[in-house]
């Protein structure tokens, strides 16, 4: 991950990572950005689709289609540098609270959590909590070993673009 600049938001806005239970994870961050821009960034493709994939990761994201709605579903196909299989990561909303909630479903396999993100102003930032609960200790130990490591440098890719980066 880049080193954070003085002065930037990314140096005074660490994210945090924590393992809550056998089978939940917890990310929190605050951007400076207030919440309606914070959502728009998790809510429309062409924002989500700049920040999502952590660059470090070398992945190419080869669509991105989301309906971010409650009942509406999404659907991010990725390739790997490594390998000739793009690999689709695909779900449901479960619940859309413009500005203060998303909640999906990660159906692909199994395995997959139930993620839940809030966005919290205060003074014109934005906490934003991001809480997965798998269905198993293996899973999201799984998911500890993989993706999740990504989390804090795409969340300094989403500060990043909401300063007006990238």
């Amino acid at each position: 991950m880049p080193e954070a600049k003085e002065g930037s938001s990314a140096a005074v806005n660490r994210t945090a990572v924590e393992r809550r239970s056998d089978r939940e994870l917890v990310v929190t961050r605050t951007f400076d950005a207030p919440a309606h821009l914070v959502f728009e960034a998790w809510s429309k493709a062409e924002l989500f689709q700049r920040w999502w994939v952590p660059e470090s990761a070398g992945l190419a994201l080869l669509s991105c289609d989301m309906d971010v709605r409650t009942g509406g579903t999404y659907r991010l196909v990725f390739r790997h540098p490594m390998s000739d299989q793009p690999m689709a990561f695909f779900g449901t909303y479960r619940e859309v609270t413009p500005n203060e909630r998303i909640v999906w479903t990660n159906e692909e396999s199994d395995e997959g959590a139930v993620t839940t993100v809030t966005f919290e102003e205060n003074a014109g930032k934005t906490l934003v909590t991001l809480h997965e609960l798998y269905p198993t200790k293996a899973a999201l130990d799984e998911a500890l070993a993989g993706s999740a490591e990504a989390l804090p440098e795409q969340f300094a890719q989403l500060d990043e673009l909401l300063a007006g980066g990238s």
